[in-house]
């Protein structure tokens, strides 16, 4: 049994804490900004390397199965070594990938890179995740995880600016390379994760407690992914999985073709097109931190529930306009409140990192995390193949093809009512028992 201490976030200095925040947000980030940055440059790659849209669409498919690999390693890392040197291992191995990935030379080659690029992403989010969950404080948990999820809003910008001037401002030969090649920057993240970042303490405390042999045998197993999969976190953990797999296809069978919906299907023009992104960019982000905010005081089944409602709305929109094209007026097209009401029910990945922290024990926590995030984001990889596929059964309609999440919206939603509400669980203090704690 590990002894409850007095161990809490006031442990950390606020520099500590400003550091951790700031690793987390940039690091989410760049993660995200890696993915999104492929579909501005496929175009280019295609032609470079001579190879088919089929190819270098499995690309990104590629990454994004890499990063299943890379959560589950990682993250069994980061319970064995400590949350910060797995991310600094992570970050390694994501910039190293990205950096060769600009120089691959055929098809292999570049699926090969793809891949190690995704195992190292892979485990960037639930380490850093993780290390923020256990340095913050638990009254505020919700707004801060809130935060770093927002940073998509930067990531997604960012992947449009690089992606556009990188592919218009030099060679074919040579403007996707660049832009690849701006995947290196976890490198200086490395470097000031290494000199501002502290070890999480709650990690440090179960380390020390768990070499002096005072914590239960299973508590100090080596297979942490096996732990999280036995016992009483058994069913918890096929919940979690299900409810983040769920998320996952949902955010991308709409993400995806959203755009193409209202310029091909409805006749929006691609300026109209592009001031909804950017209202819905700033609408999501405010929706991000209302909600984080909102959780920390009503509980994290009110972060998820309430965005997944707006799902809902979304889905009934989606069915209810699907063929009422653009007439001019922007506030007067229906599917810009579609897109709106997704983007807010997007905002519930908020509360995923902190809801998965506080589930899981600290002897599995970054396992778990990273695994279920990845896993789900693994699932959702392959929204994209589906939507199409039914879009063309029901005679090329894309908006029924997208309304193949309304099952994966309905499963959310069951998972978020059955999963336990742990606001204000103390995560750096040991709980002795992984079952107590997941209970």
């Amino acid at each position: 049994m590990i002894e409850k201490s007095t161990l809490s976030s006031s442990a950390y200095t606020t520099r500590e804490r400003a550091a951790i925040i700031f690793s987390c947000m940039l690091g989410f980030a760049l993660d995200l900004y890696d993915v999104l940055l492929m579909p501005f440059i496929m175009s280019s790659i295609r032609a470079s390397l001579h190879i088919s849209l089929t190819q270098v669409a499995s690309v990104t498919s590629l990454t994004l199965i890499g990063s299943v690999v890379g959560g589950a390693l990682f993250g069994w890392l980061g319970d064995r070594i400590g949350r910060k040197q797995a991310l600094q291992l992570t970050l390694a191995v994501f910039a190293a990938g990205s950096i060769a990935s600009g120089f691959a030379w055929n098809y292999p080659s570049l699926a090969i890179l793809r891949f190690v690029t995704g195992i190292g992403l892979g485990g960037e989010w639930g380490a850093g995740m993780v290390l923020f969950n256990e340095a913050w404080n638990k009254d505020r948990r919700g707004l801060g995880s809130a935060f770093i999820q927002g940073s998509a809003v930067l990531a997604s910008a960012s992947a449009s600016i690089v992606g556009v001037w990188a592919t218009t401002s030099f060679s074919l030969h040579w403007g996707w390379r660049i832009a690849l090649l701006t995947g290196g920057s976890p490198i200086v993240l490395m470097i000031f994760i290494r000199l501002f970042m502290p070890e999480s303490k709650a990690w440090l405390q179960f380390d020390r407690a768990r070499k002096s042999g005072t914590v239960e045998q299973k508590a100090r197993s080596t297979n942490t992914l096996l732990l999280m999969f036995s016992g009483r976190l058994l069913p918890i953990s096929l919940m979690c999985l299900a409810w983040m797999m769920a998320y996952m296809f949902s955010y991308y069978g709409i993400v995806v073709f959203m755009p193409t919906l209202m310029e091909k299907s409805l006749a929006a023009p691609p300026e109209v097109v592009r001031n909804i992104s950017v209202i819905a960019s700033v609408l999501g982000g405010c929706s991000y931190i209302s909600m984080g905010a909102l959780n920390d005081a009503l509980g994290r089944r009110f972060g998820a529930l309430v965005p997944g409602l707006a799902w809902v709305v979304m889905a009934c929109c989606l069915y209810s306009f699907a063929h009422d094209k653009y007439a001019g007026s922007l506030l007067g097209f229906p599917m810009f409140w579609t897109y709106i009401a997704f983007v807010i029910g997007n905002s519930a990945l908020g509360v995923v990192g902190t809801w998965l922290s506080e589930i899981y024990p600290i002897e599995v926590r970054s396992t778990a995390v990273s695994f279920i995030y990845m896993a789900g984001r693994g699932i959702g990889s392959f929204a994209p193949v589906v939507v199409p596929m039914v879009a063309a059964m029901l005679g090329g309609q894309l908006a029924m093809g997208m309304l193949i999440v309304a099952p994966a919206i309905a499963i959310f939603l069951a998972m978020t009512l059955s999963l336990p509400e742990t606001r204000g669980r103390e995560l750096a203090v040991g709980s002795g028992s992984h079952s107590r704690q997941a209970a």
